[in-house]
């Protein structure tokens, strides 16, 4: 009975937090949710999507224009860096169901107002 209990618990406290987490939501990214978490979640619902699921609706190109910089910062464009490129994995600084921190800020103090 106890360890009927016990796993009763573990099961709620599991769900809840999944719940929750997946409640977490970007205003940007309404439509996807009504598509399924599927949309994005193309290496199963317990792994990070691929950049690849990311690409499917954003251009590495364009967001890398879209965060361009100029004059002395032009140099610090994290989706066009000195150290990947546009190479970075998408998931490295970007967190939909939780805030992440951005890779560059691991050694870089760069600014990042508009991070997402």
């Amino acid at each position: 009975m106890k360890s009927t209990v016990t796993l009763f618990a573990v099961t709620l406290a599991l769900t809840l937090s999944f719940g929750a987490a997946a409640q977490n939501k970007r205003d940007y990214h309404v439509d996807v949710y009504d598509a399924g978490c599927k949309t994005c979640h193309d290496q199963g619902m317990k792994r990070f999507p691929s950049d690849e699921a990311c690409l499917q609706c954003h251009s590495m190109d364009e967001v890398a224009q879209q965060t361009e910089r100029h004059g002395e910062e032009a140099r610090q464009n994290p989706h066009d860096s000195m150290h990947y490129g546009k190479e970075a994995p998408c998931q490295e600084c970007h967190g939909e169901h939780t805030a992440k921190k951005a890779l560059c800020q691991e050694c870089h103090n760069f600014d990042y107002p508009k991070f997402k």
